[in-house]
């Protein structure tokens, strides 16, 4: 990836304090969805920084604490499970968007989500499709909402043994599928995301 595009979309617009915001766990069967808000400086450059799918767990570690402190700004947030199954995991992810943007002070003048939907996230906004691997401020929000949400799932495994969801983080894996099969379903699980297993 080029230094120049990474930061092409934000050099394109009228605004100086632009939020990058992304998601991580809109697919598991289990957990919250977490979303995260940066406002990194504009123009800065962290080595290594890329879309958090394309780091390795270490790599993503490694960076967490340098966004936070590089970041003007930064914001996490979780919608729940029960959120999810009340409200969908569209809406639920939108939720947990705007609890983090609404964190970020100073306030952004203008908002680049991942993704191809957008609703009110009470500043202006722009959505990127693969925005996490164009732009700096999503891929560094990609990874702040990666982490924060592996280390709860990492936490529930201790709350909830049997599952294995230190390993594969509440996604529908083999293994996780044999553990509802064995154990059926814990607190934690979105049980619409459950329904053609239980009905």
């Amino acid at each position: 990836m080029s230094e120049i595009n990474f930061w092409e979309i934000e050099s394109e617009l009228p605004y100086d304090l632009i939020c990058g915001v992304d998601e991580a766990g809109r697919g598991p069967l289990a957990g919250p969805v977490c979303a995260a808000a940066v406002i990194l400086p504009k123009g800065l450059l962290i080595p290594g920084l890329n879309d958090s799918k394309k780091l390795t767990d270490k790599r993503r570690r490694e960076l967490f604490p340098i966004i936070q402190h590089e970041a003007v700004s930064f914001g996490i947030a979780f919608a729940s499970q029960e959120e999810i199954d009340e409200i969908n995991i569209l809406q639920a992810t939108f939720l947990a968007m705007r609890r983090a943007i609404d964190q970020l002070n100073p306030k952004p003048d203008f908002a680049l989500i991942d993704g191809n939907r957008e609703t009110d996230f009470g500043v202006p906004c722009k959505t990127v499709i693969k925005g996490d691997s164009l732009s700096a401020n999503i891929a560094a929000a990609s990874v702040l909402a990666k982490v924060t949400r592996d280390n709860w799932m990492i936490e529930a495994a201790e709350k909830y043994p049997g599952y294995g969801f230190e390993i594969h983080k509440g996604y529908g894996t083999k293994a996780h599928y044999a553990a509802l099969e064995k154990l059926g379903p814990c607190a934690i699980h979105r049980r619409t995301f459950l329904k053609k297993l239980y009905g």
